[in-house]
């Protein structure tokens, strides 16, 4: 005899309790709302579009200053960041200000036995950012995020360039992409 015959065959309270239980759980389940984050969600009324892609759309970024990185790497994340933010439309009208300060580093993590010289090295990408209404000037979300990349060192100077620049085109990409996610989840608190 299984264990669901024999919770149904025997009587009393531990039927009672298994009942309250999916009863309880049915209840607790039926209070989730998914609602999708960036796109339009279809409900009784129609489509209505997310106030968190408004509210991205609504965001004025600063020119990102390139005092402790590279050009390449500062033009990456500001474009990620546009993108992201915009997602090709229009600009809507802002609300919002977003100010990124980052530090681009680069160490060796790897030494070619018998010869001292690099075999790999990493690069991270430490960044801060700051979200401001544009009209109070109050700050509304702060937050730090960092990323890494590898890539191999090699005798080739234009392949140890292209790599180097590869990696910082990484980590541009990964700290746009949580920069984003994270203001975009603030906003989806807030609605």
């Amino acid at each position: 005899m299984s264990l669901f015959n024999t919770i149904l065959t025997r009587g009393g309270a531990l039927r009672s309790a298994l009942l309250c239980a999916a009863f309880a759980a049915a209840v607790t389940v039926s209070g989730c709302q998914i609602r999708p984050l960036y796109g339009t969600s279809t409900g009784d009324f129609g489509s209505t579009p997310s106030p968190v892609a408004a509210d991205l759309a609504a965001i004025d970024l600063e020119s990102i200053p390139t005092q402790f990185a590279n050009d390449d790497a500062v033009r990456v994340l500001y474009n990620e960041l546009t993108f992201r933010f915009e997602r090709g439309a229009g600009s809507a009208a802002k609300k919002y200000r977003l100010k990124v300060l980052v530090d681009v580093n680069s160490a060796a993590v790897g030494v070619e036995r018998f010869a001292d010289v690099p075999a790999a090295y990493t690069t991270t990408m430490n960044s801060t950012f700051v979200l401001s209404d544009i009209n109070t000037d109050e700050t509304l979300f702060t937050g730090r995020t960092f990323k890494s990349a590898s890539y191999d060192f090699s005798n080739q100077r234009f392949a140890n360039k292209r790599a180097f620049r590869d990696a910082q085109g990484r980590v541009a990409k990964a700290v746009a992409e949580d920069i984003s996610a994270r203001i975009a989840g603030y906003f989806a608190s807030k609605s």
